[in-house]
C-alpha cells in the first residue's frame, strides 16, 4: 500500500480572479482520488479540511497520519466522514470495531488515537471510499448513516432542470460533530443544475465530489465571487475545493450525484447568503 498527499494553499479572492484555467484547476480541482491499493489525500488550508479517496483492492489500507499533521494518529486532532461511492461492499476497521458500508452509506468517526483500515469485500470490484476530515476538539460517538436515516429535502423542478433530492447525513440534526457536515445530493434524470440560486457561507468552506456521471459526459463547476464567477470542467469521481468567499454550483451534460462536505465555525446548514440568478456575472 501507499499514501499520496499534497498541500493546497488558500487564495485571496482578489488574487483568484486573475487565475487562468491552468491555475484554477491546479489550486481548486482534485483530479485523481482513486488509485489501486492507495490512499490519496489533499490537505487544504481552507479550514484545514482534508479531502481523500481510498481504493483497497487485494490488501487492507491504513489511514496514515501524513507528515503535515505532525501526529502519530490521523484522528489525534481530527474527525472524519467516509462515504462508499463505488464497487463492492467495503469494510472500515476502527480499532476493535468493524463497520460494513454499502453504496451511498456514510460513516462518521470521532477524534482520538485510533487505528483505521479500509478493505474491499471483493477484489474483483474494489470499494471506493471518499472522505472529508476536519479538525476536532473533542470526541463524539461513531455512527453509520444510511440513506434511510438521512434528513431529506426535495428541491427544484424538472421545468428548471434542477429537480434534486438532498440527503443530509452527517449533520447536526442526525449526530453531533465538532465542525464536519456532509451530505449527498442526487439529481433526477433530465436535471443538470445544482445549488441554484447560488449562495456563499463565509463561516464555512466546502468541497464537492461528483460521481454517477457517465464517462463520456462532464460537469461544469462554477466558483468565485458572485460578480466574478469562474468555471472548472470536471469528470466523474473528481472533487473541487470551494473557499468561504466562493459560490459553488454546477451544470452538467447529464444527471449526476455529488457529495458536499463543509468545515468551519458554524454548524447551521441554513446559514447561507443567496444571490439572485440574474445578478450573477
Amino acid at each position: 500500500m501507499k499514501t499520496n498527499y499534497e498541500l493546497r494553499y488558500a487564495a485571496h479572492p482578489d488574487d483568484a480572479k486573475q487565475y487562468d484555467t491552468a491555475r484554477l484547476r491546479r489550486d481548486f480541482l482534485i483530479e485523481k482520488l482513486f488509485e489501486a491499493n492507495t490512499v490519496q489525500m489533499v490537505y487544504s488550508m481552507y479550514d484545514r479540511m482534508i479531502v481523500g479517496g481510498v481504493m483497497p483492492v487485494d490488501e487492507k489500507l491504513l489511514l496514515e497520519a501524513i507528515p503535515p499533521l505532525r501526529q502519530p494518529f490521523f484522528l489525534r486532532n481530527r474527525e472524519i466522514g467516509i462515504y462508499h461511492v463505488g464497487g463492492s461492499a467495503g469494510i472500515v476497521h476502527v480499532d476493535n470495531q468493524t463497520f460494513e458500508l454499502h453504496y451511498k452509506e456514510a460513516l462518521y468517526l470521532g477524534t482520538g488515537d485510533r487505528v483505521i483500515w479500509f478493505e474491499s469485500q471483493d477484489a474483483a470490484s474494489p470499494t471506493l471510499f471518499y472522505f472529508n476530515s476536519t479538525t476536532a476538539h473533542r470526541n463524539y460517538p461513531d455512527k453509520k448513516i444510511t440513506k434511510a436515516e438521512a434528513i431529506t429535502a426535495e428541491m427544484g423542478s424538472m421545468e428548471m432542470a434542477n429537480h434534486r433530492t438532498i440527503n443530509k447525513m452527517i449533520v447536526n440534526q442526525t449526530l453531533a460533530t465538532c465542525q464536519l457536515q456532509m451530505g449527498m445530493t442526487e439529481l433526477a434524470p433530465g436535471s443538470v443544475w445544482n445549488t441554484m440560486p447560488a449562495h456563499i457561507h463565509s463561516r464555512r468552506m466546502e468541497a464537492y465530489f461528483y460521481f454517477e456521471l457517465p464517462a463520456d459526459q462532464a460537469v461544469c463547476h462554477f466558483m468565485g465571487e458572485p460578480t466574478e464567477t469562474r468555471h472548472i470542467w470536471m469528470k466523474d469521481l473528481q472533487a473541487v475545493l470551494s473557499p468561504e468567499w466562493s459560490i459553488h454550483s454546477a451544470a452538467a451534460t447529464s444527471a449526476y450525484t455529488f457529495i458536499w462536505g463543509m468545515g468551519g465555525e458554524n454548524l447551521d446548514y441554513a446559514d447561507q447568503d443567496f444571490f439572485e440568478i440574474t445578478g450573477l456575472k
